[in-house]
C-alpha cells in the first residue's frame, strides 16, 4: 500500500513538472489571465514537484544517470554568464528554477528502472493538456483558432501556442503507438488517444511536430522490426498508406504544409533564419563565446531565436552547446547499444524526436517539455532495479536475472 502510494506522488510530481513547462506566454485565452498569476502558478508548481519528490525520497537516494549528470554540469555556465547580470536578474532567477528542476529530476531518479511508468505519466498528463485545448476549441472556436495566429489551433482556456500543442500531440500519439504495437495497450483504449490527438495536430499546422513524429516514429518502429512482426506489419502499411496520400492528396497537403506561405517566406523558415543570421554575427567576447550571455528568454534583438542550439549558444556559450550535444551522444549511444525492445524504442522516438525539433524549437538549455521528454528516454535507458525473490508455497524461490528485453515476466 505504501508502495502504491509513493508511485502515486511520483506521478503527481511528474504532472506538477509539466505544469512548470507550459510557459505564460500564448494567446488571449477566454477569461483573461494575468501572466504574473500563471507564473505564480508555474513557478508553485514547481517548488511543490520538488517537495513531494523530497517527501518520499527522504533519505535522498538517487540511481546514477548520466543525463541529470549532464543538466547539472549545464548549470556552470548558465551561472557564470547570469551573474554578470547582462539578462538582469531574471537571468538569476532563471537559474534557481534550473537548479530546482535537475534537483527534482535527480530525486526522481530512484524510480527510473527501465520500465514504461514514466511514458504512462507522459502521456495521461499530456492528455490532459490537450484535453483543455479541445475543450477550449468547443467553448469558443474563435479564440481556440484566432486571426492572429493564422487560424492555428491555440490555447483558449490556458495560453498554449501552436507549435506547443502540436508538440505534445505528436510525442503522445508516438507514444501510444509504440505501446499498441508492443501489446502494452488496447486498440480502443489507443484510439481515443491517437484519434483525437492527430485532430488538434492538424488543426496546429505544426510541421516541425508532425515530421518529428514520423520521423521518430520511423526509427522506433525500425529498431523493432528485426523481433516484432507486429513493427513489421504497421511499417508496411503506414508506407502503403503515406504512398496513396501522397499520391490522391498531394496538393492538399502541399497547401496544408505551406500555411499559405510565399515560397521566400517559407525558404527563410518564416523568418527564423534572418534572426539566426544576426545572432550569429553579433560581436562577442572571450566570456560571452565560452559562456554566452546568461539565461533569457529565448530571443535575440526582440525576436524568437526558435532553434535550441542557437539559443543555448547564446545564452550558455560553446560551454553549453558541447554539454546539450553530449546529452544526445549518451542517449542515443545509450540506446543503440540495448537490445531490442518496446522500452528502447520509445526511448528512440524521444531522442530523435528532440533532435529534430531542436531545430525550429529552443528548450534545450533550460526548464522545458523537451528536458522532460529526454528524462522519460533516460528512464527506459535506465538499468533496472534489483527485485526480491517471487513467494512460492514450497518455500523462498530463487532470483535469476531476467534479460532486459525480456517484458513483464519473472524466472525463478
Amino acid at each position: 500500500m505504501a508502495e502504491t502510494g509513493e508511485k502515486r506522488i511520483v506521478g503527481i510530481a511528474w504532472g506538477l513538472l509539466i505544469l512548470n513547462t507550459l510557459g505564460s506566454a500564448g494567446a488571449k485565452t477566454i477569461i483573461p489571465l494575468p501572466r504574473s498569476l500563471i507564473q505564480m502558478a508555474t513557478m508553485g508548481a514547481l517548488v511543490a514537484a520538488f517537495v513531494l519528490a523530497l517527501s518520499v525520497n527522504l533519505r535522498l537516494r538517487v540511481r546514477p544517470s548520466a543525463y541529470v549528470f549532464l543538466l547539472t554540469l549545464l548549470l556552470v555556465p548558465s551561472l557564470i554568464s547570469s551573474a554578470h547580470l547582462e539578462s538582469g536578474f531574471g537571468a538569476l532567477f532563471r537559474c534557481a528554477r534550473l537548479a530546482l528542476f535537475i534537483g527534482t529530476l535527480w530525486l526522481l531518479t530512484r524510480w527510473w528502472d527501465g520500465g514504461l511508468t514514466f511514458v504512462r505519466h507522459h502521456i495521461r498528463l499530456y492528455l490532459l493538456v490537450l484535453g483543455s485545448v479541445a475543450a477550449g476549441l468547443l467553448v469558443s472556436p474563435g479564440a481556440a483558432m484566432p486571426d492572429l495566429y493564422g487560424g492555428r489551433l491555440v490555447g483558449a482556456l490556458w495560453p498554449l501556442t501552436p507549435p506547443q500543442i502540436g508538440q505534445y500531440a505528436a510525442v503522445i500519439i508516438g507514444l501510444t503507438v509504440l505501446l499498441l504495437l508492443g501489446r502494452r495497450t488496447d486498440r480502443s483504449g489507443a484510439a481515443l488517444v491517437i484519434v483525437p490527438s492527430l485532430v488538434l495536430l492538424a488543426l496546429t499546422h505544426t510541421r516541425t511536430a508532425t515530421l518529428g513524429l514520423f520521423a521518430g516514429l520511423a526509427l522506433a518502429i525500425g529498431s523493432l522490426m528485426l523481433t516484432s512482426s507486429a513493427a513489421r506489419r504497421f511499417f508496411a502499411w503506414a508506407v502503403l498508406i503515406a504512398t496513396v496520400a501522397a499520391v490522391g492528396f498531394a496538393s492538399a497537403l502541399q497547401a496544408w504544409f505551406l500555411r499559405g506561405q510565399s515560397q521566400e517566406n517559407f525558404s527563410n523558415l518564416t523568418g527564423r533564419a534572418k534572426v539566426w543570421d544576426a545572432l550569429l554575427a553579433a560581436p562577442r567576447s572571450a566570456s560571452e563565446e565560452l559562456f554566452g550571455m546568461g539565461l533569457g528568454d529565448k530571443s535575440f534583438g526582440g525576436l524568437p531565436i526558435d532553434n535550441s542550439w542557437l539559443a543555448v549558444y547564446n545564452e550558455q556559450g560553446l560551454t553549453g552547446t558541447a554539454i546539450v550535444a553530449a546529452v544526445f551522444v549518451v542517449l542515443g549511444g545509450v540506446a543503440l547499444l540495448r537490445p531490442p525492445s518496446l522500452e528502447r524504442a520509445c526511448a528512440i522516438f524521444l531522442i530523435s524526436y528532440c533532435a529534430i525539433a531542436s531545430y525550429t524549437e529552443a528548450g534545450l538549455g533550460d526548464a522545458s517539455p523537451y528536458l522532460l521528454h529526454l528524462a522519460v528516454a533516460a528512464s527506459l535507458l535506465a538499468a533496472p532495479a534489483g527485485a526480491g525473490p517471487l513467494p512460492a508455497a514450497g518455500g523462498p524461490a530463487r532470483r535469476v536475472p531476467v534479460p532486459r528485453w525480456i517484458p513483464n515476466r519473472e524466472v525463478t
